[in-house]
């Protein structure tokens, strides 16, 4: 079988790739240094921190577990 068409081959990407491109909240987060598995709670002592999502947090301050 003979073909009368040449292939052609598929176009390669370039080697050079731009900076990395993430969104600018993203960017905004890193200088930040946020993370999203953080969260801001207050406890009924009055006291406001921020401490890892979990389902069991206790307040630092008077060591009173969280309600989620």
């Amino acid at each position: 079988m003979h073909i009368t068409s040449s292939l052609t081959m598929p176009r390669r990407r370039s080697r050079k790739r731009g900076k990395n491109a993430t969104s600018p909240g993203r960017e905004r987060n890193k200088r930040a240094n946020v993370s999203q598995d953080a969260a801001t709670y207050s406890c009924s002592c009055g006291y406001i921190f921020k401490a890892a999502v979990t389902t069991n947090v206790g307040c630092p301050h008077c060591g009173t577990d969280q309600a989620w």
